[in-house]
């Protein structure tokens, strides 16, 4: 008696919905992200125990780096030209400022947007005179509302802590 093998039948998945919808998630994503738009110039920052979250718009970056050298970042809105239209787009300014000056950059920024809020990253090698100097041009002209940006230190209690767990 001859076994007789069942005739197997063949799946097919059809793989193009799927590769469809990886493109478009692919291309939402691609168009919904903003990200963080590089620095001026690279510094290291203090080390500090304050947590503080920043807004992700409205910020006049004041970049002071271990060279003492001292930029004033923002972004500002323009309206371009395109093809006959007038297009609102978004421009990054970067200015390289000193000591006297530096007021004077932070106005022409604040001229631009009122509400931005004055954000100082000042290089841990960075001279004190510098930012002592900063701060007195900014008092003296009546910009006394500003954060230091500083890296949180993490405690040796909490790492162990946070390992343990």
């Amino acid at each position: 008696m001859a076994i007789k093998k069942k005739r197997r039948i063949s799946i097919r998945i059809d793989m193009t919905p799927m590769v469809d919808i990886a493109f478009l998630l692919l291309i939402f994503y691609m168009a919904t992200t903003q990200f963080k738009p590089p620095e001026a110039r690279a510094v290291d920052l203090p080390q500090s125990h304050s947590q503080i979250e920043l807004p992700d718009k409205d910020i006049i970056n004041i970049t002071v780096t271990k060279y003492d050298s001292i930029y004033v970042d923002y972004v500002e809105k323009r309206e371009i030209e395109i093809e006959g239209r007038l297009v609102e787009t978004k421009a990054r300014i970067v200015r390289i400022a000193d000591t006297y000056n530096v007021h004077a950059e932070i106005n022409k920024a604040r001229a631009k947007n009122l509400r931005a809020l004055i954000v100082i990253k000042a290089d841990e090698k960075a001279s004190f005179g510098v930012m002592q100097d900063i701060m007195r041009s900014m008092q003296e002209n009546h910009l006394e509302r500003f954060l230091i940006i500083t890296d949180h230190e993490v405690e040796i209690g909490e790492t162990t802590q946070s390992e343990s767990a």
